[in-house]
């Protein structure tokens, strides 16, 4: 497995901060909050803020913090799978809106990729799967970046079961050069897709990964913003955290 990457430190860091507010149910303050996690203001104040927007936490008229709906609602034993799939929903449309693309969550389950849920919208068109995502981890960003947080003899294993076919004049369709192009994947670099799936469309992926179980959150642009690719999945990757975090708890 890849070393933990931003968005994973910074879901630990916040759950951390949940954690603490969860044990006062009258409220703490930043500075108390400061003092029992061990965590600078400045990196404090960016998860508050995070942990505010997307409802974990609240503030209440003494300024102190206490556990906000959206963490009721994923701890509760009764309904949970709903409030997840709303919340990661709710996640995922509004990073549609801030980089500007259709943005996937996807999973390998049981052997195989599984894109679980999407954005898109008029101005950010879905990828057209014109062959199944679950046959085309070798041409896909998504099936990239799950198989890099493999270890080599699942990867091996999964290309055994599924024919490298050419998608595309960019797909690559040597096993031996998908194997070393994975190793040598750094786990901070989004994987991209320039054109290897589908001819007119780029992607790009980041890892996210919750304890044992390996995960993505990956984008697609048309190819005649390209030119954004690099700067969207750089955002996709800073914005990763709060996917993460609801994965986590």
């Amino acid at each position: 497995m890849h070393e933990p990457t931003a968005p994973y430190h910074s879901a630990q860091d916040a759950l951390r901060v949940l954690e603490t507010v969860a044990r006062h149910p009258a409220g703490v303050t930043d500075t108390e909050l400061a003092r029992r996690t061990g965590l600078g203001p400045e990196r404090l104040t960016g998860l508050l803020r995070m942990l505010r927007r997307e409802g974990y936490v609240e503030q209440i008229t003494d300024g102190a913090y206490v556990t906000g709906d959206t963490l009721r609602r994923l701890t509760s034993a009764h309904g949970r799978e709903r409030a997840l799939r709303d919340k990661l929903q709710h996640t995922l449309d509004r990073l549609r809106d801030s980089v500007g693309a259709a943005v996937y969550m996807s999973r390998y389950v049981d052997g195989e990729v599984r894109v679980t849920q999407y954005a898109a919208g008029p101005t950010t068109p879905a990828v057209n799967e014109w062959v199944d995502f679950r046959y085309s981890a070798h041409a896909t960003a998504v099936g990239k970046s799950l198989l890099t947080q493999l270890d080599h003899n699942a990867r091996r294993d999964h290309l055994s079961r599924h024919k490298m076919a050419r998608l595309t004049s960019r797909t690559i369709t040597s096993d031996k050069l998908l194997l070393s192009r994975l190793e040598s994947q750094p786990p901070t670099v989004p994987v991209l897709d320039l054109q290897e799936y589908a001819i007119g469309t780029v992607c790009a992926a980041v890892p996210i990964t919750a304890g044992s179980s390996v995960g993505c959150l990956a984008l697609s642009l048309p190819v005649e913003h390209a030119h954004r690719l690099r700067q969207a999945a750089d955002a996709l990757n800073r914005n990763a955290a709060p996917v993460l975090l609801s994965l986590t708890i």
